[in-house]
């Protein structure tokens, strides 16, 4: 025999078993019940997946809603935390200024040191001093009070500054009080 004739009725010989076994499918797939059960399974696995995908969805609700709340709780310690060395600052400076050898000059000293420690804090948190004095007149940072005539500085030069403006990350939060030259 030949390779050709051996695989020949190797073939003849396993069609009869597949015909068996696809007409005991087409049986099984043609029978309700059946279609019916396995109809139901995957009804049951869908169910519950849509069940777990709701648990999740309230799960991450919740979590986020807690998330929110404990960043608008906590939102100022950074800044609350910058400003207690100033506080504590300005009280040691204002029960130095009740000692009996307290000088005019030692708490004027303390005052100015508090000051650029404040303004080294806020700047910290993205707080900008604007102090435009010397400087062109800007409407979009500054807000000017009066103008006055002034012999040998050209128009429109902050000439005073009545109140120091401030940014806040790049927003105007207060313009600058000033005096522009005329």
């Amino acid at each position: 025999m030949s390779n050709e004739e051996v695989d020949n009725n190797q073939a003849e010989n396993s069609a009869p078993e597949m015909e068996a076994q696809s007409t005991d499918q087409q049986s099984d797939s043609q029978d309700p019940t059946v279609l019916l059960e396995d109809a139901r399974n995957k009804a049951d696995e869908h169910w519950n997946e849509l069940l777990r995908a709701r648990a999740d969805m309230e799960n991450l609700r919740r979590r986020q809603a807690r998330d929110l709340e404990n960043a608008h709780k906590h939102a100022l310690d950074k800044f609350v935390a910058e400003l207690l060395p100033i506080y504590d600052s300005m009280e040691l400076g204002f029960n130095a200024s009740k000692g009996e050898n307290a000088s005019l000059e030692d708490v004027r000293e303390g005052l100015e040191m508090t000051m650029k420690m404040f303004t080294t804090s806020i700047g910290k948190l993205g707080l900008e001093q604007i102090d435009p004095e010397g400087k062109a007149f800007d409407p979009d940072l500054h807000q000017a009070m009066a103008m006055q005539q002034v012999e040998g500085v050209e128009a429109n030069i902050v000439i005073s500054v009545a109140q120091k403006g401030y940014q806040f990350n790049g927003r105007l939060l207060r313009p600058a009080m000033v005096v522009v030259s005329q």
